[in-house]
């Protein structure tokens, strides 16, 4: 079930997602499955974390990520695939790593609920 978005936080990551290349689950599956190097990034909330996440993903809620993200990936080089739970808090994520240098980072177009749709591996 898609949440209702209000249209002020709508139009930010529409924003953001003009500055942002994003990718979508079939890309993310195809970069796995080729063995491409990557560092997968869960922002959502660590209730959501909890919950369920994808396979070999590294949880930075969005609420901290910018805090962490030089600890955890000090290479600012490092591909980088965020997902949330639709592909819009991801959006945002990827804008700011962005600006902090990290210009191999792109947000995941649909999320974990797409995720979840094309039953890619979980825990």
């Amino acid at each position: 079930m898609s949440k209702k978005h209000n249209p002020s936080f709508l139009s930010l990551v529409e924003e953001a997602k003009t500055r942002i290349p994003e990718v979508t689950v079939d890309q993310v599956l195809k970069m796995q499955s080729d063995g491409t190097n990557f560092v997968m990034v869960d922002v959502r909330e660590e209730s959501e974390w909890v919950a369920g996440h994808i396979e070999g993903a590294t949880h930075l809620g969005k609420g901290i990520i910018e805090r962490d993200i030089e600890k955890t990936i000090p290479d600012k080089d490092t591909v980088i695939v965020l997902y949330c739970g639709g592909g819009f808090r991801s959006a945002l994520a990827a804008e700011s790593l962005h600006r902090m240098g990290f210009r191999n980072s792109v947000s995941m177009d649909g999320g974990w609920r797409e995720w979840n749709r094309v039953g890619g591996p979980i825990s």
